[in-house]
Parts: C-alpha cells; sequence; structure tokens
C-alpha cells in the first residue's frame, strides 16, 4: 500500500518524514493524472498545489483552521489529504463536487468557485474569531495570482490591513496564470520577482546547495535563512506592493520544495497578525503534456489518454463557443467598430480566434467583469461596439455596471453568455440559470437565445447592429445539435417551428429549448391535442406576435432553462395581461434552488423538463380543465 492509501485526515501527514512527503507528492501526482483522464476535471491547477497543500495541513489545524480557496477549482489535492479518495465519479451525480462542498466535508468552507472573494471571506472569519475570543485560532486564504486582478481582493486588502491583530495568512499561489497568463500591471510586477536573477538564484539555489553538502550545512541554512530572506527581500524592493498597506510580505517561497513551504508558512502561522506569503508555483507540473500546451496547461479537462493528454471524446458537432469564435471574426472583418472583451478567459469565451487576427481589437482585462462591462460602456462612447464575452454565470458580478454604466448611457454594447442554463458538472456556482431574470429588468435591453448555429451567427449580427442599447446573446454549453428551420417567420422575427389549424396549445420556447417543444408538441399529438411551437430569437422584449399568437391559443406553456421566477415565462404573462389578453400561462424553467452537480440531462429530469414529463402534465391540463374549446386558424 501507497502512503497517499494511509491518510485518512491532514493529522496522518505528522508522522511522515520528508523523504515520505516527497513521495507523497509522487503518488499523489501519479493518482491525479490517472483519475481526473477518465472524468474530465481542474487537473493542471491540482498538479500545481500538491506541496502548498501538504505544508498547508502539516502547519495549520484543519478544520479548526479554516481554509479557503480562491478559485475552488484548486482543491482536489485539499479533498485528497481530508480523507476523500474516491475520485471515480468526480463532478458526476452521487460523486465528489469539483469543487469544495460543505456537505461533503468539515474542511470545506467556501463553496463558490467565482475568483477573488477568498480575501473577504477570510477577513469575515478572521475577525469573527477575534470578536468571540477564539485567538487561537488561525484562517488561512489560498488566492490564485489571477484572482489578484479582480478589485474585490484589493478591496479586502485594505480592509485588513486596518486591523492588525488577527490572525490571518494571505497565501498568493502564483503560477503566472489564472485560465490563460495573467494579464495587467500585477502580472508584470510577480513576474519580475519570479525572474529577478538576484533574487531567485541567491535565494532558490541556496537550499539545493545545503542539500548537496549535507546536513551540517542544511542547518546552517535554515539559521541563515531568515536573515537572508529579509535582506533579499528588501533589497529586489518585494515588499514595495504591499508596504503601504502595512501587512507583513514573506517570499517568494518555492512551492514545490515542502520544507521551505513548512517554514515560512510556520513563520506567519507564529507572526500573529495578517501575512502575505508570496509561493511561486509551476501549473501542471510533474505532467509533460500539461506543461507543453501553452493554451491553459490542461487547466480543466475532459477525459483523455493519460499517457499522452489527448482527448478521448469522439468529434461531434461543432460547440457553441467555437460558432461564436468564427462568427465574430467574420463580423469583425466587415465593421472595424467590433472589439472585444473577456475577464481573464480569451480561449474559453471564443475570443481568442479574433484576438490571434485582431490582437489590437481584444481586451483581456484579468478577473474584473465590474471594470470590463464600464470599459466597455467607455468604448462605445467613443464609437466602437465592444463584444463582452463572459460565462452567463459572470454576468451576475457585474449587474449593476449593466444597469447603470450601459443601459442608462444608451450604450451600444453586446454581451455574449457562453454556458447559459444548464451546464452540468461544475454544479451550483457554474449553471448559467440567472442572466434571463436577472438581465431582463434592465431597461431597454434586448436579449436574444439562439436555437441552433444558424440562429446563433444570424441573431449575433443583429446584436451588434444596435448602437443605442445592450444585447445579450446567451448560448449554452457543449456541442451545438441539430438544426430546426423555422415553418415561417412573423413580421416582427418570430420563428414557427410547428403549426396546425387547430390551436390547443402555444409552447414558446427559448434558445435550445425548441427541440424540447418539438418533442411535447408531437406527444400531444398522439393524444389529439395540437400545439403551435414558436422560437421568439429575441425574448425581450416579447415581439407583439407572440401576443397575438397567444390570443388565438387556448392555453400558453413557456419553455426556458433559467430560472423560472422572474423569467421569460413571467415576462410574457405580464404583457398578455397588460395586453388584455386572458389566456393561461403556464411557466416552465428552472427552480429557484442551487442545483448540484450532475449531467445536464440528469438535473433536466431532476427538474421535470423532459418530453415525457411536459406532455403528461399539459394532458392533464388540457383535457381535465374548462378551457375554451379549440381555436381554428384562419
Amino acid at each position: 500500500m501507497g502512503i497517499l492509501e494511509s491518510i485518512t485526515g491532514p493529522r496522518d501527514l505528522d508522522r511522515l518524514s520528508h523523504a515520505e512527503l516527497v513521495q507523497l507528492a509522487a503518488e499523489i501526482r501519479r493518482f491525479l493524472i490517472t483519475e481526473v483522464s477518465k472524468t474530465g476535471g481542474h487537473l493542471g491547477p491540482n498538479l500545481g498545489v500538491v506541496e502548498l497543500t501538504m505544508a498547508i495541513h502539516r502547519v495549520f489545524d484543519s478544520p479548526n483552521d479554516p481554509i479557503v480557496f480562491d478559485t475552488g477549482h484548486q482543491a482536489y489535492v485539499h479533498k485528497l489529504l481530508t480523507g476523500r479518495q474516491d475520485f471515480s465519479r468526480l463532478r458526476q451525480r452521487g460523486g465528489l463536487a469539483g469543487y469544495p462542498q460543505r456537505s461533503e466535508s468539515p474542511h470545506d468552507v467556501v463553496e463558490s468557485s467565482h475568483a477573488s472573494s477568498s480575501l473577504s471571506w477570510a477577513d469575515g472569519i478572521s475577525r469573527s474569531f477575534s470578536m468571540t475570543g477564539q485567538l487561537s485560532r488561525h484562517v488561512v486564504a489560498v488566492v490564485g495570482d489571477g484572482a489578484l486582478t479582480g478589485g474585490m481582493t484589493w478591496e479586502a486588502l485594505n480592509n485588513i490591513s486596518d486591523d492588525n491583530s488577527r490572525n490571518l495568512v494571505i497565501i498568493v499561489n502564483d503560477n503566472g496564470r489564472s485560465y490563460a497568463p495573467t494579464i495587467g500591471g500585477m502580472a508584470r510586477f510577480l513576474n519580475g520577482l519570479r525572474t529577478r536573477r538576484s533574487y531567485r538564484d541567491l535565494y532558490f539555489s541556496s537550499r539545493k546547495l545545503a542539500d548537496r553538502l549535507g546536513s551540517p550545512a542544511q542547518a546552517l541554512y535554515r539559521g541563515l535563512r531568515g536573515g537572508l530572506h529579509g535582506f533579499l527581500s528588501r533589497f529586489t524592493n518585494n515588499e514595495a506592493l504591499y508596504s503601504n498597506l502595512d501587512i507583513k510580505y514573506l517570499g517568494p517561497i518555492h512551492g514545490h520544495d515542502i520544507a521551505a513551504l513548512e517554514e515560512a508558512l510556520s513563520q506567519a502561522k507564529a507572526y500573529s497578525a495578517p501575512v502575505i506569503v508570496h509561493v511561486i508555483t509551476q501549473k501542471g507540473k510533474g505532467y509533460e503534456p500539461a506543461l507543453l500546451d501553452e493554451a491553459d496547461q490542461f487547466h480543466a479537462v475532459g477525459q483523455i489518454d493519460p499517457e499522452t493528454g489527448e482527448p478521448l471524446d469522439a468529434p461531434g458537432s461543432p460547440s457553441w463557443t467555437s460558432v461564436f469564435a468564427e462568427e465574430i471574426v467574420r463580423l469583425a472583418d466587415v465593421d472595424s467598430r467590433i472589439v472585444g472583451i473577456t475577464a481573464a478567459m480569451l480561449r474559453p469565451t471564443g475570443l481568442h480566434k479574433l484576438a490571434a487576427k485582431y490582437p489590437d481589437r481584444v481586451l483581456d482585462v484579468g478577473i474584473a467583469e465590474q471594470h470590463a462591462v464600464t470599459s466597455a460602456a467607455g468604448l462605445a462612447f467613443g464609437g466602437l461596439h465592444p463584444v463582452v464575452a463572459l460565462y452567463a454565470t459572470f454576468i451576475n458580478r457585474a449587474f449593476d455596471q449593466v444597469l447603470m454604466d450601459v443601459a442608462l448611457h444608451k450604450a451600444g454594447v453586446t454581451f455574449v453568455l457562453d454556458r447559459a442554463g444548464v451546464t452540468g458538472p461544475d454544479g451550483p456556482s457554474h449553471h448559467g440559470m440567472w442572466d434571463l431574470a436577472i438581465l431582463q429588468v434592465v431597461p431597454g435591453i434586448r436579449l436574444s437565445a439562439p436555437r441552433d448555429a444558424t440562429r446563433l451567427r444570424e441573431e449575433l449580427g443583429e446584436a451588434v447592429a444596435v448602437q443605442d442599447a445592450p444585447t445579450v446573446v446567451r448560448f449554452s454549453k457543449g456541442s451545438v445539435g441539430a438544426e430546426f428551420d423555422a415553418v415561417r417567420r412573423t413580421h416582427d422575427g418570430v420563428d414557427i417551428l410547428s403549426e396546425s389549424d387547430n390551436r390547443d396549445v402555444l409552447i414558446v420556447t427559448v434558445g435550445p429549448m425548441a427541440e424540447l417543444g418539438l418533442q411535447v408538441a408531437t406527444r400531444l399529438a398522439d393524444q389529439g391535442i395540437h400545439a403551435t411551437v414558436v422560437d421568439p430569437r429575441w425574448v425581450v422584449p416579447v415581439p407583439r406576435s407572440i401576443i397575438d399568437l397567444a390570443g388565438s391559443h387556448r392555453i400558453v406553456i413557456s419553455i426556458e432553462d433559467g430560472v423560472r421566477v422572474g423569467g421569460i415565462g413571467t415576462r410574457i404573462r405580464q404583457d398578455l395581461r397588460a395586453a388584455g389578453v386572458d389566456t393561461p400561462v403556464t411557466e416552465l424553467g428552472l427552480p429557484d434552488e442551487f442545483l448540484d452537480h450532475g449531467s445536464r440531462s440528469e438535473i433536466m429530469e431532476q427538474v421535470g423538463l423532459t418530453p415525457q414529463a411536459i406532455a403528461r402534465d399539459l394532458v392533464a391540463q388540457v383535457m381535465g380543465s374548462t378551457l375554451p374549446a379549440a381555436k381554428t386558424s384562419t
């Protein structure tokens, strides 16, 4: 049995020698490569924090000393060391979550995987310990260098530095990357520390020299290390960034030297005040395919061959992201006003192709969605048309900027929201289920939801043509799937996908729910119930033809992959009432709950968004109701 199998909790690490710790680190890397290659997940970030996580658990006493990960995709090693070693169903229903999850373990504190929030969490927790007399407890925040591009971290640092009486250790896990290489002035500063030879060669090489000379030299090294570190830190101006904040700084520390990490963390623990420990790690360490991947160093992978790193997924339909990536370049070719903005996710959102062709027309602002949106308003004022590409879950972070900076100023800004609706394995913090309900309250906004690749290209072109209001194009994660042509299109752009002379049910589908709507209509037809299926294409504002069609049917149902509370169905019902149309509306969508991780199909079945469930309920509603008789089209 290897050492890893004997680890049931953090205190099992205490008995291990340095040689055994090195062996354990190697075992953990082999385990991660083997297991994550089967299920997919965040591989590169976790390979980079093996020694760091081991050192944290050796020096601190979790869960008595809470550990907050920012973001949680670097917590796989933490899970292994806290007794969770069954990765067979990682990110699948019934298996381990891909992020910290309180229901799994008391060692997991913060579940959200939205970056740059850890220092605020740590500030609040440490203040609570001080205020309640729990003075022996420490709080550890592990924050990636990419998260330092987010404004929330600096808001937190400002407040943390205002009270130096707390046991708070901030570990900056600096690997030069968030998803992709970290950008901006902060990145340049940290990169200077990583690459400055006067510091790096003396500090990092000193231990290797001591190791070669044997135990007497190692003892001398440990004795001189503190003074050497302090001198070199001041000599190379490492503390300049934090000196005005009055926060103690230690580093940079070799992030794969367990002894050096333990020593630095022990110093930080004994300081009895907020301390920043700057740790340099290598994302993807120990796995050659990840190190050779310049795009993201295997940040997140699907099923892969563990030997080669090659994906095992069979080629299929193009992804929504790839369709957008190609179309935005085509549009930019003919419209020089189009510029792209992303928040540290150039490739995941599909803007990488635009950046490759027009590098001066794409801005990566780091993990700073609020800044991205307001900066876009400024770009629009200057005569450009910004396309802000984000995951749908992250638009929540910039709602005030969308409302007050873009919409209030009637700025022509297009928001492209990837991973909208149910995303699946990443769990509650990544489902893009709130955007429709949140954004439709913004005055003047126009929301579109393409059902297939053709409509994505079409609606994106329509969106960037709007110069006096915010526009939104949202689409799902994964493959685009089948095309669904319209029987006809109304004068205001609504696509009729299926209709009959008898009008029992009007099914209004949002985006990719068109396929589900057509499947429901087929099942209803088997029961003698006639349905019209429509795709509004632009769901907000509600097209007039939807109101007219509703008036000629016995019942209306809306199907959306967003939260149904305040969703598109609610908007349709309100607009019908305002127009004096009394046709009843049934609103189908996602419940106002945090949905656990699982496949998209499992979650859709869980919430009742399947052809069988919807058709069964509609048959009961139509057959057993006192609704007016079916209407006939003229």
